[in-house]
């Protein structure tokens, strides 16, 4: 029987609500939609590229605590509070993924907690 573990890490910024940063289950990361938080003192950049360049960045250090990586993400899910703000996104997305891409999908949303502007979750190998 496969264990499902949690992943905690001081280099993302933690749960704000009732989830884990990551379960681990077998050879398998799922991590929770990361908002672009400083883990330190928990502030969010303004625009949009920078907004999504911090998601990225808290993905990846719960990547690497669940001995993952970018390169292994296998499926993202990226939310935007505004759908205009697709090619910033997809620029900033680039320089952190390399191809092959990981599946993707995209989606508008009404709103993201704390006002972010985009919130990023992702399944990885291990």
């Amino acid at each position: 029987m496969q264990l499902i573990q949690p992943v905690a890490t001081d280099k993302a910024p933690a749960a704000i609500g009732p989830y884990s940063q990551a379960l681990t289950m077998g050879g398998l990361v799922f991590v929770s939609g990361q908002l672009p938080l400083d883990a330190r003192d928990r502030t969010m950049p303004e625009g949009i590229a920078e907004q999504s360049s911090a998601s990225l960045n808290n993905l990846k250090a719960i990547l690497e605590s669940a001995g993952s990586s970018l390169e292994k993400v296998l499926k993202t899910t990226v939310y935007l509070a505004d759908i205009n703000d697709f090619a910033a996104v997809n620029e900033v997305y680039a320089a952190f993924f390399k191809h092959p891409y990981p599946a993707r999908s995209c989606f508008a949303v009404k709103s993201l907690p704390m006002g972010a502007k985009i919130e990023i979750e992702a399944i990885a190998a291990r």
